[in-house]
């Protein structure tokens, strides 16, 4: 028995002599297996919370759309946590421990700045499917969309300047770099102002933008002549869907120093003409019913005003011009290309007589001799 028991001590013993060998030659084995211990801890718990928080959150949006987006960020941050503690109670003595402490700071900085950005774009993309902007009457869900796609990109872009400066901060070369700039402020300040100013600009215009809202999502708007709806607002940037499928890069300081004409800022009703020239002769009152009649049967006309006058009189016709509403400009477009050709085609049709003429006199010689005679003054002697 005693003879089986020693045995086995001594097999152990043998067993783990090489790994105590190990050990004492690489001091960095017990650290690194502790480290793996605790990245299996961590997707363990990381697999079991993620389901257990989805769950209790269904009924919650934002709550759910924070888990989702962020679940893998906050693993990591868990993670690098925890190893940055045993990293800190690791003996100094350590080869490389210093680099590793600072290795593993600059880890948890990035998975930080990770967390916040992927949060911020979480309650974002909530904020956007809570308000979709493909309703009839979608002033309020493009207003709210606008506000929340250009906040929500300056956010990012301030916790990605907070972290990357937290990450400089930590090393040595940059932070007395950044002292001798702070020592010699004056001219090196100057020189930076200057070479941020169309950065910052843009971010300041992008806060303004999202603030007093002189443009949204889906706008129409006329840009340097060119008619189009506002597709897309980055952070620097506007992209305008031109009518012919073509894209303007707008910069978004353009916006705020710049006048532009915006046809939807308070809603998209809008007016428009049809301008149809006929002979004087044509009735005004039959060429009003048939207007008219064209607005109703027309199904882009929102029933609002549906006006003829006659605005223009030439030496040879009149210009009646039909004023028309409609729901937005799309539809606009269209009532007014429906109302002009069924126009011309009943002045065609029905009053062929009334379309613009060109009126001549054509006289004989005789008759324009007769008329020359009579136009000519005639003198008579007076008596003495």
């Amino acid at each position: 028995m005693n003879n089986a028991f020693s045995g086995g001590l001594e097999a152990l013993a043998l067993a783990l002599m090489p790994w105590f060998l190990l050990v004492t030659h690489l001091p960095w084995i017990g650290l690194v297996v502790q480290l793996v211990i605790l990245l299996i801890a961590v997707l363990l718990t990381h697999h079991f919370a993620t389901h257990f928080l989805l769950g209790i959150s269904a009924s919650l949006p934002y709550s759910r759309r924070i888990v989702q987006y962020g679940h893998r960020a906050a693993a990591g941050v868990l993670y690098l946590l925890l190893a940055q503690v045993l990293l800190r109670n690791a003996p100094d003595s350590l080869p490389g421990i210093a680099s590793a402490r600072h290795a593993g700071a600059l880890a948890l900085i990035a998975a930080l700045t990770w967390l916040g950005v992927r949060c911020v774009r979480a309650i974002a993309h909530t904020i956007l499917a809570n308000n979709p902007a493909d309703a009839p009457d979608n002033l309020e869900a493009r207003r709210i969309q606008t506000q929340t796609k250009v906040l929500a990109r300056s956010v990012m872009v301030v916790i990605i300047l907070i972290g990357t400066g937290a990450a400089f901060s930590t090393l040595p070369v940059l932070r007395q770099i950044g002292t001798s700039l702070l020592a010699s402020a004056g001219v090196a300040g100057l020189v930076v102002g200057f070479a941020a100013k169309p950065v910052l600009g843009n971010l300041l215009a992008g806060m303004q933008i999202a603030l007093t809202q002189p443009i949204r999502l889906e706008d129409v708007v006329i840009v340097q002549n060119e008619w189009g709806q506002v597709e897309e607002i980055t952070g620097t940037y506007v992209v305008v869907r031109i009518w012919d499928q073509r894209r303007m890069i707008v910069p978004l300081q353009w916006f705020i120093e710049n006048p532009f004409q915006n046809w939807t800022r308070n809603n998209s009703d809008i007016l428009g003409t049809v301008s149809i020239w006929v002979d004087y002769r044509m009735p005004v009152n039959l060429l009003r019913s048939e207007a008219q009649r064209l607005c109703e049967s027309a199904p882009e006309w929102d029933g609002r005003l549906c006006l003829t006058q006659v605005v223009e009189a030439g030496e040879r016709s009149m210009q009646a011009r039909i004023l028309v509403s409609a729901g937005d400009a799309g539809r606009l477009w269209d009532l007014r290309c429906r109302l002009r050709e069924g126009l011309i085609d009943y002045v065609q049709r029905q009053h062929a007589e009334y379309l613009p003429k060109l009126r001549a006199e054509v006289m004989t010689d005789t008759a324009v001799r007769e008329k020359q005679a009579d136009e000519t003054p005639s003198f008579t002697k007076p008596q003495a």
